[in-house]
């Protein structure tokens, strides 16, 4: 056995010398291969700038040379070509690759080479001052300007011609490599030629694998009409897409526009529709990191591009001091705004992070997906109900976090209407399970992730958020923990939004339906939302609420009537059918109460507000009893208690007699492929009786 081992040893042994030894050979044969070529390089130089400083002697003197100056032009170079390869040096231009020679390397060439020229005007300058000579034997004028002045011209573009032919070459014999004849190109229209449509141009131009064929530009700048970019010339404006299309024969659009509104990608989708063309969009085309493009991630015009908004700024460094290195409790973790809030204070570096969520499988996706993304990152995830007050004791006490972002919740409204215990148990008794703990162990900062819903409510999801806000600005006052809460709308693709039901609908040929032709929602993007959260975090106090900027709202009709058309289909195709508003429904929404004083911040897209006073022990009395009354199972009882702690709270009488059952039975009636009146919504009190009303006729009772 010994001696197997030993020779199983020396073989290692004799393996590893071996392979030290090809590695001490492998690596020589690199360097002088890289010798070589810088060495090439290097030769090819100085042979440009010798022809250079050659041809300037003898243009400068129309080819009739002196004795005087062919002797100048045959020991000149002796220092004149070493001080401009050291200039050049200097200037790091021997390291720039040759194939990716750009306009910032030929600036840095044209610097290397005009300090060369005037540290020899400089030099025949001090020369001429003190009577003296340049050189040996020879008047200090013996190079004289012109000759400095043709030579700075031509040695420039020499150098710069040279390495231009090696990237025209090399690109050459790459688009010989990548050409597949057989490939189709599709003929494309690019819309917007501005830098952000240059720059496709030039990607399209180097990339003739992209499986696209620019026919020409179409900007709405009639400056720019004939020009040519990158070899692609402006065909005339947006406004004349269709003749263009027959003219051109194109087959698609691609918007090339970097900072380019919704309302301006819907004009140019719908007149694509009208050619009988798609329009598609590069994503990411705004940052278009490094000058560069990626062509393979063009699609197709999405609802979100329609719905677009001006990019979030973000004050990072203050961000970066709230959560950087401190520990974050995050609840809620796998759902829509819980799991991006993960991601957006990942990417600041937390101590700890901390995921509380209900739903193991939710849990267990955005854990994965967070280790995946931050490998770096300390990140626990806990399976826990916020109502559970020993088990989230028991995670604020291990890691008694700085920050906690309460994203937990119950938010769809018509489930809620059926379920109201359990909205109350959840958004009322849970917060107050959070918020109570965030005080008790010392936490810096709590903000509560609230819904525009909760003004004015006319449902109980927006009641219950109501009073979860009444108690954390209570407890602010007697807590050195800063509570806060953010209140914002609808968000584009949480779960079990509008969109993907109208998505879903339109896949299996509709109808698409909607509660109401004058329904109005406000609506922002998931990352837009939890970065503006972050933001306002920074901002709080102790006692705020703050509203987000949600833009312009807009009418669920015409949101479904642009779904329909970007999937390919008309409204003859596919139909929209109107159903009736549901219990808690409103036509539209508000971000805020008159008596709120709301007030702008130093961010543009945040505001904030604040309410009367409320007492602690009051609201927290009345919490109890809530408690009690959900226990009791009596809905009459809970629904008069929840108006008399938000007087403006539009419960219908009917409401409060007619019970869960009823509800459920107007929910399955119309709730199949109706979209979920969202994470946030609101309106006025009447929408919310008028709905109610139309439940008490239309439920039969069993």
């Amino acid at each position: 056995m010994t001696r197997i081992n030993l020779r199983a040893l020396s073989s290692l042994i004799r393996r590893s010398d071996i392979g030290a030894s090809e590695s001490r050979v492998a690596i020589p044969r690199v360097v002088r291969k890289r010798w070589r070529l810088d060495s090439t390089k290097v030769l090819l130089d100085v042979a440009v700038l010798c022809c250079a400083y050659g041809l300037a002697f003898l243009i400068r003197f129309e080819g009739r040379l002196s004795s005087q100056m062919l002797a100048t032009l045959l020991i000149t170079p002796l220092f004149v070509i070493p001080l401009k390869l050291a200039c050049l040096a200097v200037l790091r231009v021997p390291s720039l690759p040759w194939r990716h020679v750009s306009l910032p390397d030929a600036s840095r060439i044209l610097a290397a080479l005009a300090l060369a020229s005037g540290a020899i005007g400089v030099w025949k300058l001090l020369a001429y001052l003190t009577s003296a000579t340049v050189y040996p034997g020879y008047p200090n004028e013996i190079i004289p300007l012109g000759v400095l002045m043709i030579d700075l011209l031509l040695s420039f573009f020499g150098i710069t011609g040279l390495r231009l032919c090696v990237r025209l070459w090399v690109e050459r014999v790459r688009h010989g490599q990548r050409d597949n004849p057989s490939r189709r190109k599709v003929p494309t229209l690019l819309i917007g030629a501005g830098s952000a449509g240059a720059l496709v141009a030039k990607t399209l131009a180097a990339s003739p694998d992209a499986g696209i064929q620019p026919l020409g530009f179409l900007d709405d700048d009639a400056s720019k009409l004939g020009q040519r970019i990158h070899g692609v010339q402006v065909l005339g404006t947006t406004q004349e897409i269709e003749r263009i299309v027959k003219e051109s024969g194109a087959q698609q659009a691609l918007i090339t526009i970097g900072n380019v509104s919704g309302p301006a990608i819907r004009r140019i989708v719908n007149r694509c529709a009208r050619s009988k063309i798609p329009a598609k969009v590069i994503p990411g085309i705004r940052e278009m990191v490094g000058g560069s493009v990626r062509l393979t991630d063009v699609r197709q015009v999405a609802i979100e591009d329609l719905l677009r908004r001006d990019p979030v700024k973000l004050d990072n460094r203050a961000i970066a001091e709230m959560v950087g290195a401190r520990r974050v409790l995050i609840t809620g973790a796998g759902g829509s705004i819980g799991s991006e809030l993960c991601r957006e204070v990942a990417r600041f570096g937390p101590e700890v992070l901390v995921l509380v969520e209900q739903a193991e499988n939710s849990l267990f996706q955005i854990h994965r997906r967070l280790s995946q993304e931050f490998p770096a990152a300390v990140i626990l995830p806990y399976v826990a109900d916020i109502c559970d007050v020993a088990r989230m004791k028991e995670i604020f006490a291990r890691w008694r976090p700085n920050l906690v972002l309460h994203a937990a919740a119950h938010k769809h409204v018509p489930l809620m209407e059926c379920n109201p215990g359990e909205a109350i148990k959840n958004n009322i008794a849970g917060t107050r399970t959070v918020a109570n703990l965030a005080h008790a162990f010392g936490v810096h900062k709590f903000v509560m992730i609230s819904t525009d819903k909760a003004v004015r409510p006319t449902s109980v999801m927006g009641v219950t958020k109501r009073i979860a806000e009444i108690y954390i600005q209570a407890l602010s006052k007697t807590s050195q923990t800063r509570f806060s809460a953010v209140r914002f709308g609808n968000v584009l693709d949480s779960n079990g939004s509008v969109i993907p039901i109208f998505k879903e609908q339109i896949a299996s040929g509709g109808p698409v339906t909607v509660t109401h032709p004058d329904m109005k929602r406000y609506f922002m993007t998931i990352p837009e939302a939890c970065q503006l959260v972050l933001q306002a975090a920074t901002l709080g106090q102790g006692g705020e609420i703050f509203l987000l900027d949600m833009g312009e709202p807009v009418r669920i009709v015409d949101l479904a009537t642009d779904l329909i058309r970007l999937s390919g289909y008309t409204l003859d195709e596919i139909e929209i059918k109107f159903v009736g508003m549901r219990p808690g429904e409103k036509l539209y929404e508000e971000l805020s109460f008159g008596e709120e004083d709301v007030q702008r911040t130093k961010h543009p897209k945040i505001f904030v507000g604040r309410l009367l006073d409320h007492d602690l022990a009051e609201i927290d009395r009345r919490v109890n009893e809530l408690g009690r009354l959900v226990a009791c199972e009596d809905e009459s009882k809970i629904f008069r208690a929840l108006k008399e702690i938000t007087p403006d709270y539009a419960c219908s009488e009917s409401r409060s007699t007619e019970g869960a059952e009823s509800i459920a039975v107007h929910l399955y009636h119309g709730l199949a492929g109706v979209h979920r009146n969202g994470h946030a919504a609101n309106g006025n009190g009447h929408a919310g009786k008028t709905a109610a009303g139309t439940l008490a006729k239309r439920v039969v009772p069993a």
